[in-house]
């Protein structure tokens, strides 16, 4: 249940009514602020809730039930979207396109510094590699873990850009202090003692979608982050599995507005996992900025050939340029798009 505050309230009329609300009705209010209204949020059983009297008190504008089980994520709880700003001064969510490229996996320091300096120069404003690799086969390549942890911070203090990385169980959490966007993987997305533990640090959160996941689902994984008390989640569409086998996974576009109306949490999109094919990776992206995405996660590697995992889908140094520029080319039409 959500109660939308009249403008003008003070303060202590504030204070007194949602401590009315607890001691009458046995519930946990939760308080958002706006930049135009103050929104409550009752969590608990709501059943016994006299909507009459809720409705008849002189601080309220309106009432409603909500019927999604997630609450922190959902937008009628918090009607305005959620801006994650980094130490280092990067913002997700606030308008502006933000470009997370790098390899598949960390393979050694020429590799990920080279690669570094030159998506940083093409625009990129994260630095993604796996450290930490979930394979589907056992025999592949697994990633060079705690090396792979030094190297991206080696990257991060060449080139000044913050770097992504993905995190396989809750024992990890400590190595993971420095590093400044901790990724879930979509085969971790309903690890939710995983997601416990992440909800305790005050860290950003990348949640990508599970293979087969709905959108609801997908929430209420980020519920699992944000109920423990971390707000600073990003959500990533990398593609869902469905029966076309033409490319790697269906990227569901659709879930970009659809999340965008459900949550205000900020949403980015990988066109590498999704699609499979570095061919396709341009396309994809172009249209993700047009569905209104906040972000793009691409791949990029110095020698996609021989590159451990993933090369098929990974774009070469020179590629990126040519996608970087055209999706930041792109962002500022539709920017002007909107604002016409």
């Amino acid at each position: 249940m959500i109660i939308v505050i009249k403008q003008g309230v003070t303060k202590e009329q504030l204070s007194l009514f949602k401590t009315t609300l607890e001691e009458r009705f046995h519930v946990k209010v939760n308080t958002w602020e706006g930049v135009e209204s103050t929104v409550l949020g009752l969590i608990g059983d709501t059943t016994s809730i006299d909507e009459d009297w809720v409705n008849a008190q002189e601080v309220v504008e309106n009432l409603r039930r909500v019927q999604e089980p997630y609450k922190k994520a959902n937008r009628k709880f918090h009607p305005d979207n959620t801006i994650i700003e980094l130490p280092t001064g990067q913002k997700i969510g606030d308008g502006s396109l933000c470009i997370m490229a790098g390899p598949c996996s960390v393979e050694n320091e020429e590799q990920i510094n080279y690669v570094a300096e030159r998506v940083k120069a093409a625009g990129a404003t994260f630095l993604r590699g796996g450290a930490f690799k979930p394979r589907t086969s056992p025999y592949a390549f697994q990633g060079l873990k705690a090396e792979g942890l030094d190297l991206l911070k080696g990257a991060r203090k060449l080139t000044g850009l913050p770097i992504v990385t993905e995190i396989m169980r809750v024992s990890h959490i400590d190595m993971f202090e420095s590093v400044d966007i901790i990724q879930v993987g979509a085969r971790n997305m309903q690890n939710f003692e995983l997601l416990k533990e992440l909800g305790k640090i005050d860290k950003p959160i990348l949640l990508k979608r599970g293979l087969s996941s709905t959108i609801d689902e997908w929430l209420m994984s980020a519920e699992y982050i944000m109920a423990g008390g971390n707000n600073k989640v990003i959500l990533c569409e990398r593609g869902i599995r469905t029966f076309e086998t033409a490319t790697r996974n269906t990227l569901d576009l659709s879930a970009v507005p659809v999340i965008k109306s459900k949550s205000h949490l900020p949403v980015i999109v990988d066109p590498s996992h999704a699609t499979g094919k570095a061919a396709l990776v341009e396309t994809m992206a172009l249209a993700a900025v047009a569905a209104g995405a906040d972000g793009l996660m691409i791949e990029v590697h110095n020698d996609p050939k021989h590159a451990l995992s993933d090369g098929a889908q990974s774009l070469t140094p020179d590629q990126f340029d040519t996608v970087a520029r055209k999706v930041l080319t792109l962002h500022q039409t539709m920017k002007t798009i909107h604002q016409a």
